[in-house]
């Protein structure tokens, strides 16, 4: 197989052929790897996404032989494997998530107008933010960060957790509503500012 072949190949079709050529595996990391650590780190934070991060390919690549050739996308079957090794970080997820809050918001970036603006606005929203994320019920929690974080659809986001897709849509507006609710009435202005 040429590299112009691997790359042609959808998901489906490289996971069936590195059931008898391991190596070709990597091309499904090579194509997935860094959505799967962004997710991760905005999970679980940078210091434990990368340990995760392997055991969530390692775990893929033991179970490959059981992948659903008749999805050629294998995201949300990667999700699905990562969200579990997240369920069972639940403890250090929230722990991260109360230090986020008492360190506060990351500094902002020297850059664009857009994205100096947009962090003026994550630091409005950032600790407020991250409380209500931690408050959700879990279950909740990985429905809207898989949706909201990560871009993925109704359809995916019920594969990659193995429930209906309408658990998926309820999951998702009960997170919605409590996260809305906790952050309440917005002034950004005011918030930036510190005037008030």
């Amino acid at each position: 197989m040429t590299p112009e072949d691997k790359d042609a190949d959808d998901d489906a079709s490289v996971i069936a052929r590195s059931r008898h050529e391991p190596s070709l595996f990597s091309v499904i990391f090579d194509r997935h790897a860094r959505h799967i650590h962004r997710y991760l780190v905005r999970r679980l934070g940078p210091a434990a996404a990368d340990d995760v991060l392997a055991d969530t390919f390692l775990i893929a690549f033991d179970k490959r032989g059981k992948f659903d050739t008749e999805r050629p996308d294998a995201r949300p079957w990667l999700y699905g494997i990562a969200t579990n090794l997240v369920s069972r970080q639940r403890r250090t997820e929230l722990r991260e998530l109360k230090l986020r809050l008492a360190l506060g918001p990351p500094a902002a970036e020297a850059g664009h107008a857009d994205r100096v603006a947009d962090q003026v606005s994550a630091q409005a929203l950032g600790g407020r933010l991250d409380q209500a994320i931690a408050a959700l019920r879990p279950r909740e929690r990985d429905v809207l960060l898989l949706v909201a974080a990560e871009g993925l659809g109704y359809q995916e986001v019920a594969e990659a957790l193995a429930i209906p897709v309408g658990t998926v849509k309820s999951r998702l507006n009960r997170a919605r509503g409590h996260v809305r609710a906790a952050l309440g009435p917005l002034d950004l202005v005011k918030e930036t500012s510190g005037h008030g």
